[in-house]
C-alpha cells in the first residue's frame, strides 16, 4: 500500500506539480534570461514534456490584446 502511494505521489509531482511551477517559471523569465538560463530552461521542458503537455490545453500564458485609443 505505502508503494503504491509513493508511486502516485511521485507521478502527480512530475506530471503536475512540477509541470505547473515551470509553466510560471518560463512566463516571468522568457524575455530576460541569459544564454545558460535557457539551455536550462529547455532541458527542464524536455524533461517535465509529458506534464506540460497535459497541462497546456488548460493554460493560457498568450500577450493580452492591446487597446488602442483611437
Amino acid at each position: 500500500m505505502i508503494i503504491a502511494l509513493l508511486y502516485l505521489i511521485l507521478g502527480g509531482a512530475y506530471l503536475v506539480v512540477i509541470p505547473l511551477g515551470l509553466f510560471f517559471y518560463l512566463k516571468n523569465r522568457w524575455y530576460v534570461v541569459s544564454s545558460i538560463e535557457r539551455f536550462f530552461m529547455y532541458f527542464l521542458v524536455f524533461l517535465f514534456f509529458p506534464g506540460l503537455l497535459l497541462l497546456s490545453p488548460f493554460l493560457n500564458f498568450r500577450p493580452q490584446r492591446r487597446q488602442i485609443a483611437a
